[in-house]
């Protein structure tokens, strides 16, 4: 396995953005005779015509069951797949490519370690920290853990702005907290996490710690090792590639250490009824036939957005998060929900006297895609008392003129509803 990874993503001089949204076929296309505005990128992201011929290619040349065959389309296969390993690796800054562990997506990746590592080495009365604002997938595998084998869950409040209190969560640390599991990025909000002096204030107090990477890996650049985290998991589709694929990076001697979550092909060395013996990892956690097209074309994914620049793309995001917070305000009756002072990527909001769900309805009647409802953060709609919100999430590829388009058909939507 490669040892030795080097970030190597690039800075384009020239942020082009007709340029870019030529390179997304879905966004060329009409919605009830409008022009589609895309602006739920938080739940998926659009596919570049480069990951879609990449996934193409690979169905139609080289497609075949990998490791395990000695022919030359298992062998292509074999190598692209073992590539993106190290695409991965150097994408996130990763120590060795034996560290990254493919899964079918963040939730996996979480339940992956909950089961694993969480399961095997904590006992009842051990502490887990989650926030207010965690995604559901960042929640309910621990409330089974609690049922499993008794772990108590413990969660860091938030305050009105949609802020993590740090403060807060510090006081939360004593010597039952085994393992801290947080949000890099909420989905919900928008709020950016101080990810870093969270896993710092864990470690100091004994913790692991897991960083949920779904929202923030297309959004801000991520260096693991910088972090220091234990674990970090994200998705692909999150970041322009396929979706049923993602990512769980570990620090080796935790994964050396933790059973295999999963038992079948390719995750043994010796098998027979006396017992059997377990691969290495990273194959150790990836048994079976795995989403060979997926992580083939997340590699892809993560290549398109290198080319771009995560430096280039956060600093045109958050143009469009200033600029679209502004002119949503300048809306009667309409209320930003989570107006952290750092946060990135997300519009969410309420409107007086409409429901959410009405007007995400009547926006997609012109075209316009937005999510509505409680984006799997239940506790954190309860928080804010809400049952639903609605949700305009940014990719690099959107505008300002995305944004004037939101801004008309809200405006209109609630003219029809009031």
């Amino acid at each position: 396995m490669n040892q030795v990874a080097t970030n190597t993503q690039k800075h384009s001089p020239v942020f082009d953005i007709n340029a870019i949204r030529a390179d997304f076929p879905a966004l060329q296309q009409q919605v009830s005779g409008h022009d589609l505005v895309y602006l739920d990128n938080g739940a998926s992201t659009q596919k570049p015509q480069a990951v879609i011929d990449t996934i193409k290619q690979y169905y139609e040349r080289d497609n075949s069951n990998i490791h395990r065959g000695i022919h030359t389309l298992s062998q292509r296969a074999t190598d692209q797949f073992e590539a993106a390993r190290v695409t991965v690796q150097q994408f996130i800054n990763a120590p060795s490519d034996a560290q990254i562990i493919f899964t079918a997506g963040t939730t996996e990746s979480i339940n992956l370690v909950a089961q694993s590592y969480v399961r095997s080495f904590l006992k009842a009365g051990d502490e887990v920290i989650v926030s207010m604002m965690e995604h559901h997938s960042n929640i309910v595998p621990w409330q089974i853990l609690e049922q499993q084998i008794g772990i108590k869950l413990v969660v860091a409040p938030i305050n009105e702005q949609g802020e993590f209190l740090f403060d807060e969560f510090k006081a939360l640390l004593n010597e039952n907290t085994k393992f801290v599991s947080i949000t890099q990025l909420s989905n919900a909000l928008g709020t950016i996490t101080p990810i870093k002096d969270i896993i710092d204030a864990a470690h100091a107090a004994g913790a692991k710690v897991m960083v949920d990477g779904a929202q923030a890996i297309a959004h801000a650049e991520v260096d693991v090792q910088a972090l220091d985290c234990d674990f970090y998991a994200f998705s692909g589709h999150k970041i322009f590639a396929p979706t049923g694929v993602g990512v769980l990076y570990g620090k080796r001697e935790l994964l050396d250490a933790m059973p295999p979550y999963q038992g079948g092909g390719d995750m043994i060395k010796e098998v027979s009824f006396s017992g059997t013996t377990y691969n290495e990892v990273p194959h150790k956690f990836e048994a079976g036939t795995p989403n060979i097209a997926g992580v083939i074309g997340l590699a892809a994914g993560l290549n398109y957005v290198s080319n771009i620049g995560i430096a280039n793309i956060a600093a045109h995001e958050q143009e469009l998060l200033q600029y679209g917070t502004e002119k949503l305000l300048e809306i009667d009756g309409l209320h930003i929900v989570g107006t952290a002072a750092n946060k990135a990527s997300i519009l969410s909001f309420k409107i007086d006297g409409v429901h959410a769900s009405d007007l995400g309805t009547l926006l997609d009647h012109q075209g316009v895609a937005i999510r509505v409802g409680h984006h799997c953060a239940m506790p954190v709609m309860h928080f804010f008392g809400l049952d639903a919100i609605a949700r305009a999430s940014l990719a690099f590829y959107n505008s300002k003129q995305d944004i004037d388009a939101l801004v008309a058909a809200i405006k209109k939507a609630v003219a029809m509803l009031k």
